[in-house]
């Protein structure tokens, strides 16, 4: 029997084991994602964002107290919150550490309202709550557990088991409340997340042994001092460039650093490198930059002779010169696409996308690289918008204003947009605007049969996804994005972007191009090398 209280030494216990359970379960989760598509990440992203937090806990030993464990849950889950469901995740465990943090234990008049606190954080955080979530299971956990409170239950294994239990009748009826779930046979997928996150943590609450370990965390000194002992000097410089820098370089230029050191930071503003690492080899990494162009501002700093208080804060490049007005991060998977960006000025690019959601500490890191008073941040994906949002409140030093861009191709129109010479309002509002105007189409397959808008879908068929759902399915490629693309196109189009990826060969997408040009002869039609995984086309109308 699970005793009637919870200390800071047991929340620790049972939040670990829920981490573990939700990892062990995050491909059954992938697999509930409404469209057939390759890139269900559901519970990939609530695991990441889980076990970020797990391992902040982890660190913490064996006997935390209430005040530091609810910090590493909520630093962790956080700053380490990719996707929607795992945002979502992140509110709901801020909202319960923000109650419970100043009690050394928790009882269930202490959980009911951590509970509240947390759906309310949680609710807040969305701007258009959605039924039939994550977000309607942790509502109705909420309530039960306010019911049986009232009720007077005081039986914390028996409140804990009927609560979970309710969470999983709520979760089965999701399907009725989100039309799109019934039709695809599933349930929410963010929403079994949240479940098998507190099965796992009642399980471990119910004495059930659990392997508590995250990875392999070495003490705090002992990895320090394998650090220092693995790579000695700390090296940092600039490289003025003086030769044509091309994506190629960049690339060649990380993998030599990575295979010398780690540590590693290359920072490319168009001017200038800017570089880090620890190596053991200093001579060898400035030589290489001599490839490039002449070398100022070297530091190399023997780092066995470093104070113990240096922070990794202290070791990233600082920039010499004064901010500029306005920069720029972006999210975008494949080389043609990244290389567009940062063709348009884009100062950083984060790689990911459909397949990988970037974290909200990516967007933090990303911020503090870009030497800029405002930073525009586009996420080009639906399902990174809170991920940038949640980066935007947590940093302070900088003005971060998220264009909320859905799509790679709203990301481009947002930064062809941009006026200088206007202020930071007057670009949000224009960029805001112009983004609406941006029809976005993608190709890719289906993993699995299923049923969507009506239309059958049968595993390894092609379909054409547009902004509203399902244009075209069918065994024929071409057929299907001739379909998806009469389903975007209307009187005022002007213009077809089409973006090929990386398991298109050029001369294919140039017949495809060729094909859709003879049929609207009218409207430009524009072909470009996108080099994105998992969607062979990603086409854009104005």
């Amino acid at each position: 029997m699970g005793v009637n209280q919870i200390d800071s030494k047991l929340l620790a216990k049972v939040f670990i084991a829920g981490a573990k359970n939700l990892e062990a379960n995050k491909e059954w989760i992938n697999e509930l994602n409404v469209f057939p598509v390759p890139d269900g990440d559901t519970g990939t992203n609530m695991t990441m964002t889980i076990m970020s937090a797990a391992k902040e806990v982890s660190d913490l030993g064996a006997e935390p107290d209430m005040a530091s464990l609810c910090k590493a849950i909520s630093s962790g889950s956080l700053r380490g919150a990719r996707g929607n469901s795992g945002v979502i995740l992140s509110q709901l465990l801020r909202g319960f550490t923000k109650t419970v943090k100043t009690e050394e234990l928790i009882t269930i008049p202490l959980m009911v309202t951590a509970f509240n606190k947390a759906v309310e954080t949680a609710y807040k955080a969305v701007m258009k709550p959605k039924e039939g979530t994550i977000l309607t299971v942790a509502r109705g956990m909420s309530d039960k557990a306010n019911d049986l409170a009232e009720a007077g239950c005081d039986d914390l294994e028996k409140f804990c088991e009927q609560i979970l239990e309710h969470g999983k009748a709520v979760l089965e009826q999701t399907p009725e409340m989100l039309p799109v779930l019934k039709e695809a046979g599933v349930v929410d997928s963010g929403g079994q997340g949240l479940i098998q996150f507190l099965q796992g943590a009642f399980d471990a609450y119910l004495g059930k042994e659990v392997d508590l370990t995250i990875g392999e965390p070495a003490a705090e000194e002992d990895k320090e001092e394998e650090v220092a002992l693995q790579y000695l000097y700390s090296v940092e410089y600039k490289v003025k460039l003086e030769r044509n820098f091309i994506p190629k370089n960049e690339t060649d230029l990380k993998a030599y650093l990575e295979s010398v050191g780690e540590s590693v930071v290359l920072i490319n503003d168009g001017s200038e490198l800017h570089i880090h690492i620890h190596t053991n080899e200093p001579g060898h990494v400035l030589s290489k930059g001599l490839k490039y162009g002449s070398l100022n501002e070297v530091k190399i700093v023997n780092r066995a002779t470093e104070q113990d208080s240096d922070s990794k804060e202290e070791e990233k490049p600082a920039f010499s010169e004064p901010p500029k007005p306005f920069g720029f991060i972006t999210v975008a998977a494949g080389d043609g696409l990244v290389e567009i960006f940062k063709s348009l000025g884009v100062d950083y690019v984060i790689e990911g996308g459909q397949t990988m959601n970037p974290s909200t500490a990516d967007f933090i890191d990303a911020a503090s690289k870009v030497n800029a008073e405002t930073i525009f941040i586009l996420p080009n994906n639906k399902n990174i918008i809170l991920a940038a949002n949640q980066a935007a409140e947590l940093v302070t030093d900088k003005n971060l204003l998220v264009i909320p861009s859905k799509t790679v191709p709203q990301g481009i129109t947002a930064v062809i947009n941009f006026i200088a010479d206007l202020s930071a309002d007057e670009n949000e509002a224009t960029m805001m605007e112009e983004i609406k105007n941006v029809k976005t189409g993608q190709v890719t397959y289906a993993v699995r049969d299923t049923s969507i808008d009506g239309k059958e879908i049968h595993k390894d068929d092609y379909m054409g996804l547009s902004d509203s759902g399902l244009a075209s399915v069918g065994t024929d490629k071409n057929k299907v994005i001739e379909e998806l693309i009469e389903s975007m196109v209307d009187d005022s189009s002007e213009l077809i972007s089409i973006y090929y990826g990386q398991d298109v060969t050029e001369e294919e997408a140039s017949a495809v191009s060729d094909m859709i040009q003879t049929k609207y002869s009218k409207v430009d039609v524009e072909l470009q090398p996108g080099g994105q995984p998992v969607y062979y086309y990603m086409i854009s109308v104005e």
